[in-house]
């Protein structure tokens, strides 16, 4: 099935012409209660924007036509390289198909079917290198005890399954385990660890993604609505219940191992990421006929989980211009530092939202992720840039040790990611005439005297 230029010559100029027309508003409060969002959300018609290019024409694709501020292929070169456990290599091969392939990612015009001759494509080079078949929890890579870290590579699997046909019944073994073999939380909520129910936001970028894609993959639309029930299932554990200034946030584990009830930036960023390529896979799926009732109320609600996150995130107070690593942390000698791994993953799912739902993703979401975006580019309050030289994004959480309250400037593997997964959405962004290219100055001077 072929995929058309959703642009030509003459309306990439005029959109490049455009990009200072911007408003200098200020984001506004986000005291807007759940139901008049819900009233909002309501009469958004479920169309989007999408970027795509020709499938003859995917090895051809300019992924770095603009500068974000920063050296961004340092950061994706230091992304491939750093990754050591299984949903860090999935997490990279997202990134790395959203930054050199985004017509085969679910925020391309048509991902669906998915495209067969797959070959050259550098995510999926790089995810067949790192997937280690097996069965049950490992049936993609080592689970480590975690139902949902393999499944990262679910997407990727799919994709090479349609030239290798053992990568396919990988995934199709993937998909059995988590539905039929893997623990339940009392809710119905597919826990993310093997050995006992417990909800991670962590899961929600690994699980619910892969299980969208692989169901308009196979034309099950079961599988389609379970994948955004996880969703709901989790949101109704996870978000913290408070109508103060946390209201919207996630907490990031609930369950008897590993409870952590804080406020984690980064889990939040996967919570509100992961939902995003759901949101994107329904509103890409054929499976589903526009105007259907159970389609209609999917966006909606995702569109919904999705602004609650980012208004949390944006009421929540920064530490030098970065979101703190613990939102509700207000000591940056604590767990309160600021750092770019929440930062950039939420900024990019921002990004995304102002393409898929442009009547709902603009205004504050995009002001505040242009923000982001310049406070990267710049320096921190020692005057040390946030992206070295070499391309390492910093300070960011460690990423294996997440309460940990030293910041970590070796180069976090996910951190790395999200940079990219923020710089892809916010060109896909500019190529649609959403969002600016020439602000970084801008929003940088703004940083720089606040």
């Amino acid at each position: 099935m072929a995929r058309h230029f959703v642009f030509t010559f003459g309306n990439i100029v005029n959109i490049l012409l455009k990009q200072t027309r911007r408003s200098s508003s200020s984001p506004s409060p986000t005291e807007a209660i759940f139901k008049s969002k819900l009233m909002i959300l309501s009469r958004v018609e479920p169309i989007g924007i999408s970027v795509g290019v020709s499938s003859g024409q995917v090895s051809s694709f300019q992924p770095f036509p603009f500068s974000p501020g920063f050296d961004i292929q340092k950061v994706a070169s230091l992304a491939e390289s750093r990754p050591s456990h299984s949903w860090e290599y999935g997490t990279t091969a997202q990134a790395l198909l959203e930054l050199y392939n985004p017509s085969l990612s679910v925020f391309g015009e048509t991902p669906f079917p998915v495209l067969k001759g797959n070959r050259g494509i550098r995510a999926l080079d790089y995810a067949k290198a790192k997937i280690t078949l097996g069965h049950g929890a490992n049936s993609l890579s080592s689970s480590d005890g975690s139902t949902s870290d393999p499944a990262s590579l679910g997407v990727s699997a799919v994709m090479i399954g349609k030239g290798d046909t053992r990568y396919a019944q990988a995934a199709q073994e993937t998909v059995d385990f988590l539905m039929n073999s893997a623990p339940r939380y009392y809710n119905g909520a597919i826990s993310h660890r093997v050995s006992t129910p417990e909800l991670w936001a962590d899961f929600m970028y690994m699980v619910p993604p892969f299980l969208a894609y692989y169901a308009v993959d196979t034309w099950n639309e079961t599988l389609l609505i379970e994948s955004v029930k996880q969703c709901e299932l989790y949101r109704q554990v996870l978000q913290i219940n408070t109508s103060g200034p946390y209201e919207g946030i996630w907490q990031h584990i609930i369950g008897p191992e590993s409870q952590d009830a804080g406020l984690w930036s980064s889990g939040n960023g996967w919570a509100a990421a992961g939902m995003t390529r759901v949101l994107a896979t329904v509103l890409k799926a054929p499976i589903q006929a526009e105007g259907t009732p159970w389609r209609k109320h999917a966006i909606q609600n995702l569109t919904l989980w999705i602004t609650e996150i980012l208004d949390g995130a944006i009421a929540s107070s920064p530490d030098d211009g970065l979101m703190r690593n613990y939102i509700d942390d207000s000591d940056p000698d604590a767990r309160g530092f600021g750092e770019i791994s929440g930062s950039s993953l939420l900024a990019a799912v921002a990004y995304r939202l102002a393409v898929l739902q442009p009547q709902i993703g603009g205004g504050k979401y995009l002001q505040w992720a242009d923000w982001m975006r310049g406070v990267l580019g710049g320096k921190d309050a020692g005057g040390l840039p946030h992206i070295s030289q070499e391309g390492i994004a910093m300070p960011a959480v460690n990423p294996l040790t997440w309460q940990d309250v030293k910041p970590f400037t070796q180069g976090s593997p996910e951190g790395q990611a999200f940079v990219v997964l923020m710089y892809s959405a916010w060109r896909d962004c500019v190529l649609c005439g959403r969002c600016a290219r020439n602000q970084e100055k801008n929003v940088q001077d703004k940083v720089q005297t606040s």
